[in-house]
């Protein structure tokens, strides 16, 4: 597992009743590269790969997010990921593959309340109503780019870069007090 780095930030982003943001835990992040039979990829992580973009896959301490045609971002806890390297490292000996370890490059900002999909609109030009729950994508959030996770119908999260996270945080924190101005 890669070094994780990120600039001092609090747990807690903003705290209002419009939204909530806090920092997700730390997870292990890979980028999978592949294309051809994937059955050897799909026996190392335990389930078959999807292929179809923004669909996201999970199983204990695992979740798979399909971002291209032949990519994937793949988030697990400490134990799941040195088996996974593994079993990737066994499956390139046969297939052409890239498993990179990105764990360091980004965090995770975790978003929730009633006016969370309210946030949202604040930086994504997506239409974050008709963003189906259980899904992600690849998007900007006020020009900084992102994947968005849609958990539920008031929770998402923002994987964000190390570099533009105070930038992010602070766009978040002072949403969630316009917001919690509105509904006061």
């Amino acid at each position: 597992m890669g070094k994780s780095f990120s600039f001092p930030m609090p747990q807690t982003i903003a705290d209002t009743p419009a939204a909530k943001v806090t920092l997700g835990k730390p997870v292990v992040r890979y980028s999978l590269r592949a294309r051809g039979d994937l059955s050897a990829l799909n026996d190392a992580l335990g389930m078959a790969l999807s292929t179809e973009i923004g669909s996201c896959m999970q199983s204990e301490g695992l979740e798979v997010l399909c971002l291209g045609p032949d990519e994937w971002l793949i988030l697990a806890n400490a134990k799941r990921a040195g088996k996974l390297a593994a079993g990737f490292a066994q499956a390139a000996e046969n297939q052409p593959l890239s498993l990179v370890d990105i764990s360091a490059r980004e965090i995770t900002f975790e978003i929730s309340g009633p006016n969370a999909s309210d946030l949202m609109t604040i930086g994504c030009p997506r239409n974050i109503e008709a963003f189906p729950i259980g899904s992600a994508r690849r998007t900007v959030f006020d020009g900084a780019s992102v994947i968005l996770w849609r958990d539920a119908p008031d929770r998402f999260r923002l994987d964000v870069w190390n570099s533009f996270a105070p930038y992010v945080a602070q766009t978040l924190a002072t949403g969630c007090k316009e917001l919690a101005q509105e509904i006061a």
